[in-house]
């Protein structure tokens, strides 16, 4: 039986977590000798110039930028871009799709599939099945860019539907085995589609009680990376749960097969699987699926990269706390770094149950603890012992990255390093670092219209201010 790892002295974590604030436009520092059994320490760095850094990524040559996309293409991706920028579209949409007046009426809901199909759907996704995924990724490639192939999918509610979605990711794989080495830079998966929503729910809540009362025992939790800290909230499981039915605890492990047939064939194939977070009330769960999978198929090269929100408070935290378990156990650690999708959700959920919501209080806030964490991410990308994949749409993020990381001498082909952006979104900023040297993918929902739809609808209820912040990509495109 492994060893569950357990959490290094709070005293250990607040002082790296002030070693973590250097910001990214400091001058990287020096390793020095790592003390046994506690974080490696670093000299301290020189005091961060005020003198505001000249832009490394060139956004001002829209000829350049786009020359390798169609006209045709332009005029089409500056139309979807502006009717998404207006809040009555998005929600006119929302309308129309969950209406089932309109959606359980034939006709109707295959025309309004077929206006949908042709516009959004077309911008915003990389096709229908494998075979229209695998054309958009070669696209992609002709511009530059790389894939990142994300089965679209909707929460499962049974094993039934978790075994038919692990089938879909698998297919997902293979047809990415079949393009050219690098076409495809990850494959996505979503726990909440191979272990059953109300399973992960469970999992969540015994997780936190155990945070609560460290002497409450799970049985099956043999061994796992520390996934909470001390900011992460708890507030979710009011009372002391019940342990895991014997029937649960049979689904948890099919749960867990799913995942390791998935990463058993990324890790033959060398091609990294990318795990996506959801909302605080399941991702203790996922990331418990996570890092195991990670202890199992991280061991040579980095095949299983985990999500990490820098929107939550915790964030800074629970990455030093995998940190250095990863140290420990000679892990490489895979991270996509984001900052995160359901704000108004959580604050929502919060505020209902009297608490603070787990979302930093300002945007800087958040801007703070992406651009941290990105640095530390970019030590480790540079010390051999990390990857990470850098899933922004902040130009000014997207600057500081790239100027640390070529002060840290890390080469623009680096291969775990990579920067990312939602398929039909920010292309100026993907071609601008394209156009710097770096790996750039597009992050690309493919599916069925209908089975995809409610998927983005989702996603553009949340990400508001994302779609409305397309100015730049819209301005260059005119």
């Amino acid at each position: 039986m492994a060893t569950r790892i357990l959490a290094p002295p709070k005293k250990v974590i607040l002082n790296n977590l002030r070693l973590l604030s250097r910001p990214l436009n400091s001058v990287p520092p020096t390793f020095a000798a790592a003390i046994p059994g506690q974080f490696a320490a670093f000299e301290p760095a020189p005091a961060a110039t005020t003198t505001k850094p000249s832009p490394l990524i060139d956004l001002t040559d829209p000829e350049r930028l786009f020359s390798s996309v169609p006209i045709s293409k332009l005029i089409r991706s500056t139309a979807n871009l502006h009717a998404v920028a207006m809040e009555p579209v998005v929600d006119l949409g929302i309308r129309v799709m969950q209406s089932k007046l309109i959606m359980d009426t034939g006709l109707v809901r295959e025309a309004v599939l077929g206006v949908v199909r042709r516009t959004f759907y077309d911008h915003f996704c990389g096709g229908e099945d494998t075979v229209e995924a695998a054309a958009t990724v070669r696209q992609l490639n002709e511009a530059g860019l790389r894939g990142m192939l994300d089965y679209a999918v909707e929460d499962a509610e049974d094993n039934s539907s978790c075994d038919s979605n692990l089938e879909a990711f698998l297919h997902t794989v293979e047809s990415a085995r079949t393009l050219p080495h690098g076409y495809v830079s990850f494959v996505v998966v979503k726990i909440t589609a191979i272990c059953p929503i109300h399973l992960l729910r469970r999992v969540s809540d015994l997780l936190r009680w155990q945070k609560r009362n460290p002497s409450f025992n799970l049985p099956w939790n043999h061994y796992s990376f520390p996934i909470l800290s001390d900011l992460t909230p708890l507030y979710h499981t009011l009372e002391e749960p019940q342990p895991l039915t014997a029937e649960e605890e049979a689904d948890l492990f099919l749960a867990h097969e799913r995942l390791r047939t998935v990463g058993s064939k990324c890790e033959k194939y060398n091609i990294p699987l990318c795990i996506d977070a959801e909302y605080t009330a399941v991702q203790p769960a996922i990331d418990f699926f996570t890092y195991s999978a990670a202890m199992e198929h991280n061991r040579n090269e980095p095949i299983i990269y985990g999500t990490l929100q820098a929107y939550l408070k915790d964030a800074k935290e629970r990455l030093l706390l995998k940190s250095e378990a990863a140290r420990k156990m000679g892990i490489l650690m895979g991270v996509k770094l984001v900052r995160g999708a359901y704000m108004a959700s959580e604050a929502k959920l919060a505020h209902f149950l009297g608490h603070e919501s787990p979302t930093h209080n300002s945007i800087q806030e958040t801007h703070d603890c992406y651009n941290d964490c990105a640095s530390f991410m970019l030590e480790k990308v540079a010390g051999r012992s990390g990857a990470v994949v850098f899933a922004t749409h902040n130009v000014e993020s997207g600057q500081l990255v790239v100027m640390k990381a070529k002060d840290m001498g890390i080469s623009n082909g680096n291969q775990r390093l990579e920067f990312a952006q939602l398929y039909g979104m920010a292309d100026s900023f993907s071609f601008g670092l394209k156009n710097e040297g770096f790996q750039v993918s597009k992050y690309m929902p493919f599916g069925p219209v209908d089975q995809v739809m409610p998927y983005l609808l989702r996603r553009a209820e949340e990400n508001r201010g994302l779609l409305s912040a397309s100015t730049l990509d819209r301005q260059l495109m005119r």
